[in-house]
């Protein structure tokens, strides 16, 4: 130990993730990982993020025992008062929880209460040339875990993931009703109308998009479930839709025919983001517990 660094001289050709592996046996892979994507690892004084990083023997691997380029709050952001928790960022990413009704970017230059300006606004603080870029969006009434980039590199790489399935997203939602089976998927044709409005079409239409929804019942009572859904695609409203395809739609939304509003909210909550990290091409999941009791 140097001060606040750990210096070691590495003897044998190796990879930096198996190598920080051998010298932190009691650290778990994504605890290593984030020394990565955090900037903690230099070799030979240059700050390295890739996993994957061929090591030669008598390189000088420095690892600090603290990050001043990862940050975690609960206080940074707000729209009307409204916390949002940013529960991680980097030189790469921003993590945040999205309240519900709240929009994730403007539909109108008069839009200012949106996670995204709020996003910019934090970043610009700490840089005036900081920015957030859009990788994906929650619908206005859906709550939880939001991805943004912060350059634009990172923003075409992720974006390229979900563009290819390749991003693992979870939601939990609460649901009139029990549901016959225990799980199930799917499908549906999607398209938006000139008024908004989202409705089921057929394959044929050259309008329609593909919707893919995952779901298996979590808990019941008599009157609702927990359902955790898992989605391939991203389709807006898809999970709305597809649990009001059978029969059991979400818990306040009264627009895809739920009978009770007894949170004053659509009880919608993306809980889980995986996905491929943009500096380590490594992957990183990020997680935020489901607000939601059967009624």
């Amino acid at each position: 130990m140097v001060g606040d660094y750990v210096k070691i001289t590495v003897d044998a050709d190796i990879e930096l993730l198996p190598f920080l592996r051998q010298n932190f046996p009691t650290s778990s892979s994504n605890k290593l990982r984030k020394m990565l994507t955090t900037g903690r690892v230099n070799v030979n004084n240059v700050t390295i993020h890739k996993a994957k990083y061929s090591l030669r023997k008598n390189d000088v691997v420095e690892i600090s025992k603290k990050s001043s380029k990862s940050k975690k709050s609960s206080n940074e952001l707000s729209i009307n008062n409204l916390k949002i928790d940013l529960i991680y960022e980097d030189e790469s990413i921003l993590i945040v929880e999205k309240p519900p009704k709240v929009l994730s970017v403007a539909t109108d230059k008069l839009e200012s209460n949106t996670l995204h300006s709020k996003c910019v606004d934090y970043l610009k603080q700490a840089d005036s040339k900081g920015w957030a870029y859009i990788v994906h969006r929650l619908d206005k009434e859906t709550s939880g875990i939001m991805l943004l980039a912060k350059h634009k590199a990172a923003k075409n790489y992720l974006q390229q993931q979900f563009a290819e399935r390749l991003v693992y997203r979870i939601y939990h939602a609460l649901v009139e009703g029990i549901p016959n089976m225990k799980s199930g998927t799917v499908t549906q044709f999607l398209i938006e109308d000139k008024h908004l409005n989202i409705k089921p079409s057929s394959r044929s239409n050259n309008n329609a998009k593909e919707a893919i929804t995952h779901w298996e019942v979590l808990s019941s009572n008599s009157e609702s479930s927990i359902i955790r859904v898992m989605i391939e695609t991203g389709r807006r409203h898809q999970i709305r839709m597809a649990m009001k395809s059978l029969g059991h739609p979400i818990v306040g939304d009264t627009v895809h025919g739920a009978q009770t509003d007894p949170f004053s909210r659509i009880c919608l909550h993306a809980t889980s983001l995986e996905f491929l990290h943009p500096q380590t091409d490594e992957p990183v999941r990020f997680e935020s517990t489901q607000p939601f009791t059967t009624l």
